[in-house]
């Protein structure tokens, strides 16, 4: 069984997933109510993925013969002011993310709990693909300004995420 610590840490984890997903939901429907679907299809996909990622976290601590405490979600506050302002939230949400998990890796690493510490591994790697990701995509947001065209292209591109 895990410590107490670890425990609390990671649905303390699980509860930063769950919120992750609804403020994915919540950028996909304003981004929806804009008309940019390909936007909103990416955001929807990423909201699954963060649930997901709060599912697996769930499914560990059951089987280390752990318990779960599942806590209210808070609602997502954002003010949407553009595509280039909500993805840079995105990213600052994302490294928000990473740290936390980070820090679940740093207390394993003190309570020499080498089965989470190998559990956590697989989540950064995944925070930096996330990063990565969602770094590329202000970059080229940047880099269009206001060029519709432009706009509408990456929209395009977007939608096919999941469909490859």
């Amino acid at each position: 069984m895990i410590s107490n610590t670890i425990n609390e840490i990671l649905n303390e984890q699980i509860n930063k997933e769950f919120y992750s997903g609804y403020l994915y939901l919540s950028m996909s429907a304003h981004l929806k109510e804009l008309g940019l679907n390909g936007f909103a299809s990416w955001t929807r996909l990423q909201a699954k993925e963060e649930v997901e990622h709060g599912l697996k976290i769930f499914d560990y601590l059951i089987d280390c013969n752990s318990f779960v405490t599942l806590k209210q979600i808070r609602t997502p506050e954002f003010e949407f002011n553009g595509i280039s302002s909500i993805f840079n939230h995105i990213y600052e949400h994302e490294k928000c993310i990473t740290r936390s998990i980070m820090e679940i890796a740093k207390k394993a690493e003190e309570e020499c709990d080498r089965t989470t510490l190998n559990f956590i591994d697989w989540f950064i790697a995944e925070q930096i693909e996330e990063e990565e990701a969602v770094k590329n995509i202000i970059k080229r947001l940047d880099m269009f300004g206001d060029d519709k065209v432009a706009l509408y292209l990456m929209d395009q591109e977007l939608a096919r995420r999941g469909k490859e």
